[in-house]
């Protein structure tokens, strides 16, 4: 028989990283579930992944159990490491931070396909570009699916 799901919690951690101090100890606290057992899981699971800020969504149980899935790090924080820069344009619409090609936007679409509501990889491109674009980091070049 199927576990009563009691709610979802979402959290953005860096890998290998978590521990019990906030944002991680009293969103998990707050629901009862064992923080020091959520920490070691996570931390085993995103060793390869260490340092990089990783989404979570962690599903608990009314007998306190819980599941976690690990998302794809965000297309922000790819833009800016790809870009190697700390944070956006403060007027992107005036001031451009940085410039990409198509290349690395592809690489970028490619990577986060799995966690975008799109099905093509040109479709999933226009949204990481649009993301950029909104961050202020220009796109060079024309987009390799125009003719």
């Amino acid at each position: 028989m199927a576990k009563e799901v009691a709610g979802q919690i979402k959290l953005q951690i860096k890998g290998g990283a978590a521990n019990p101090s906030p944002p991680v100890g009293p969103a998990l606290g707050s629901k009862g579930i064992n923080i020091m057992e959520f920490c070691k899981q996570f931390n085993a699971r995103t060793q390869e992944k260490a340092g990089k800020i990783l989404p979570v969504v962690i599903t608990y149980y009314a007998d306190k159990s819980f599941d976690f899935v690990v998302k794809t790090p965000p297309v922000a924080i790819q833009l800016l490491e790809v870009a190697k820069q700390k944070s956006g344009s403060a007027e992107p619409n005036r001031k451009k931070i940085s410039e990409i090609t198509w290349d690395q936007v592809k690489v970028i679409a490619e990577d986060k396909m799995v966690d975008l509501n799109c099905f093509t990889v040109d479709s999933a491109m226009r949204m990481v570009a649009g993301t950029a674009r909104s961050m202020g980091i220009a796109v060079k070049g024309v987009f390799p699916g125009s003719n």
